[in-house]
């Protein structure tokens, strides 16, 4: 079974003893409200998620803000890049429209204002989009919220951004993303060997990586011996959800997050919610 740190232990489904991996909000609500804003973060909280993921950006003006691309093109209709911009620029645009006319007028909210949703007890995984030079202003946001040991988690895909975050601030939990990609001769890379030597490099407490076959028992018993955790993306059915529930996953983050939750914590036999017939794959990616 998975292994749990200081405020990450796993949210037991309400009415039964079984525990399940924290099931986290991918960009908030983001299959029912426009991804990355305050309204899709308080969506989530509200059915009844474990935690939300968002990606942040440093602005112009040393502001950090909570939008997954670069460029604001495909959220606000606007092409910009966000690292050129000032916050004030930046709440200029809507970037709710997209999604439909009742979310007309959302913005793009800062890292603050994230954190001020989040309620006692739950947890926020900030995933870092840009290099080390946020890190400043994200220890100071983060001692403005006054966030509980625990509750606040980074991400980067940039094992020096987790490396510096460890060194800055050592009592932080970090994770170290990675994508698979697999080739003829070389197989599916990295490794889980591969992966353990980037974490111990880096100082990363776990890994966080796309739900893929290449995560079976050898390489969650690998992580687990070296006693790193294993988080995945982007998991928005039950029975992916189910697999890796039984390999002991940490946390699963989807895009469904509140209906899967409840469908993981359903009796066996019991019937779906209404009108929430299986979706897709996911084309999300991180």
């Amino acid at each position: 079974m998975s292994r749990y740190i200081a405020g990450t232990e796993h949210i037991p489904c309400v009415g039964t003893a079984r525990a399940m991996p924290a099931v986290i909000a991918h960009r908030g609500a983001a299959d029912d409200a426009p991804e990355n804003t305050l309204a899709a973060f308080r969506l989530a909280w509200q059915q009844g998620v474990d935690g939300i993921e968002g990606d942040f950006h440093l602005t112009r003006d040393g502001e950090i803000v909570c939008i997954h691309d670069a460029d604001t093109r495909r959220t606000a209709g606007r092409a910009g890049k966000v690292a050129d911009a000032t916050l004030a620029e930046l709440r200029q645009l809507d970037v709710g429209c997209w999604k439909g006319e009742p979310w007309r007028g959302a913005r793009i909210p800062t890292l603050g204002e994230v954190l001020a949703t989040v309620p006692a007890g739950k947890r926020v995984f900030i995933e870092i989009k840009c290099g080390p030079e946020i890190l400043p202003a994200l220890i100071a946001a983060l001692a403005g919220a006054g966030m509980q040991p625990g509750q606040a988690i980074v991400m980067s895909f940039d094992a020096r951004v987790i490396g510096e975050a460890k060194r800055l601030l050592p009592q932080l939990k970090a994770l170290w993303l990675t994508e698979f990609k697999a080739g003829p001769e070389t197989g599916v890379r990295p490794t889980a060997t591969e992966i353990l030597q980037t974490l111990e490099k880096s100082g990363a407490d776990g890994v966080g990586c796309r739900a893929h076959p290449a995560v079976d028992p050898p390489f969650m018993r690998t992580l687990r011996a070296a006693r790193k955790e294993v988080h995945l993306w982007t998991v928005d059915d039950v029975p992916t959800a189910k697999r890796y529930l039984q390999l002991g996953a940490d946390s699963l983050t989807s895009n469904r997050a509140g209906w899967l939750k409840q469908q993981l914590c359903s009796e066996p036999g019991a019937p779906g919610l209404p009108n929430q017939a299986p979706k897709r794959a996911s084309g999300h990616t991180r």
